[in-house]
């Protein structure tokens, strides 16, 4: 009977995580979604504690108090700009785990000498996703919070040597299934796997980590899989299986929005070095400075308004002064709008949360290629730190290395103002033919201060 209860729980929690993610694809039911999803975890755990094999449940309730002190404070006191960071050192702590099992699990098994190949098989590639999840990430936490260098590190040979180091894992793994009894293999695998983690981040730079983050997220999910299948538990199977398959849909879906395969992602060093695009209208042209109060001007007697969102919207944490200034806007009769391209920020959907979080109502945020149809028609595009997603050179030239890459068409707007903290380029390193366009002009300091003054000017205007 005991058994019973615990499969038709775990029924209830598959069915529950199933509608979370349902509920996850649209804005407006995303919160239901969390909250489904949670109690669907609520109801897995609880069924996982009348397990028979349970010996004690002391280091259960030490583990349960140590996640919630931990657990609760990066959820309620993390601010929205560090999301990307936040989820990051999360995926580290369910690979730890996944990790942490396969070897208790592996030294269990080895103790009662009861190692199937099958269980090796499961086992060997739950440490090995499991640890190099945990080193991947805690790179990737590491560049998105600044504690290592944004830029991609690279040497010479690392492609080569990540390829020579993953192909040496297989081939332990292998030998271990051969023979499962083989201590310093499982560890060796181990280790290594997680210096592939280390090696495989380092080379990408902080804009690909919307990929990365949903990648290292599939690789998580692999992981509980093979934990699943390691000590029996349908529900890791299953939730695992869900986990990876999103994040590998999600990852695909990341890289088509920039028009970049998996393996440039991965391996191109993206951004590494500066390049300029030729034959673009920026050669020989100058950037158009703008003041507060002529830029307050144009907003305040504009008809429709886009607002497009970056990451420097959101280093600047200036997400409030962005609907703050829509609201002053459209209590002049303008409507205002938020341009939502897919990879602007540093994870999927960075500025649909900061900008929710900031009180946007959802309808106001628009997807790209809905927005890109109403631009013809917008009086002001006000560009708050993005510079890649909104280059017409993706479209223009050729000889771009964005080329082909989909962006929002701020261009077609009757006019634009660009709020910029310097000259620099983008994270490609190409030079930006927007900011020298005719219609377009600069209002250069930190975001934040810019929206602010912003809105003091079009209130007294």
């Amino acid at each position: 009977m005991t058994e019973t209860f615990i499969q038709f729980a775990y029924l209830v929690a598959a069915f529950l995580f199933i509608t979370a993610l349902r509920a996850l694809g649209h804005p407006d039911s995303a919160r239901r979604g969390m909250h489904s999803a949670a109690l669907g975890m609520l109801v897995a755990i609880i069924a996982t504690l009348f397990e028979a094999r349970i010996i004690t449940y002391e280091w259960i309730a030490l583990g349960a108090v140590a996640g919630a002190v931990v657990g609760y404070p990066l959820g309620m006191w993390v601010p929205m700009t560090a999301m990307p960071q936040r989820i990051a050192f999360s995926h580290a702590f369910g690979a730890l785990a996944a990790t942490l099992v396969g070897v208790a699990e592996y030294l269990h098994s080895y103790g009662e000498a009861g190692l199937s190949a099958a269980q090796m098989t499961a086992l060997g590639f739950e440490v090995l996703l499991g640890a190099l999840t945990v080193t991947g990430s805690i790179m990737a936490f590491a560049k998105l919070q600044g504690l290592l260098p944004g830029r991609p590190v690279t040497f010479r040979f690392q492609n080569m040597l990540n390829l020579v180091a993953l192909v040496f894992v297989v081939i332990l793994l292998m030998a271990l299934i051969y023979d499962p009894y083989r201590v310093d293999l499982f560890f060796v695998i181990v280790c290594v796997s997680a210096a592939i983690g280390i090696s495989l981040i380092l080379p990408i730079g902080g804009a690909d980590m919307p990929v990365v983050v949903s990648l290292l997220n599939s690789y998580a999910g692999l992981a509980a899989v093979a934990t699943g299948f390691a000590i029996n538990n349908n529900i890791l199977i299953i939730v695992g299986a869900l986990d990876g398959a999103s994040g590998f849909i999600l990852s695909i879906a990341m890289s088509r929005a920039m028009n970049r395969s998996f393996s440039n992602v991965l391996f191109g060093a993206f951004g590494s070095s500066s390049v300029v695009a030729t034959g673009t209208e920026s050669e020989g042209g100058e950037m158009a400075q703008v003041s507060a109060e002529d830029a307050a001007l144009r907003l305040a007697f504009a008809g429709k308004v886009v607002v497009v969102p970056g990451y420097g919207l959101a280093v600047a944490q200036a997400q409030h002064q962005a609907r703050e200034l829509g609201d002053l806007i459209e209590k002049r009769g303008g409507e205002v709008r938020y341009a939502i391209h897919p990879v602007a920020g540093r994870m999927p959907g960075h500025m649909n949360v900061l900008l929710a979080e900031a009180g946007v109502p959802y309808d106001k945020l628009i997807e790209m290629d809905e927005i890109n149809e109403r631009f013809h028609e917008t009086d002001v595009a006000v560009v708050v730190g993005a510079n890649d997603v909104v280059n017409p050179a993706a479209g223009s030239n050729p000889a771009s290395p964005i080329y082909g890459m989909p962006i929002l068409n701020v261009s077609d707007s009757r006019s634009v103002i660009v709020l910029k903290r310097g000259t620099g380029r983008g994270f490609s390193g190409v030079e930006n033919d927007l900011f020298f366009h005719s219609k377009t002009t600069m209002l250069f300091g930190d975001a934040k201060q810019s929206l602010i003054d912003l809105a003091v000017e079009v209130k007294g205007a």
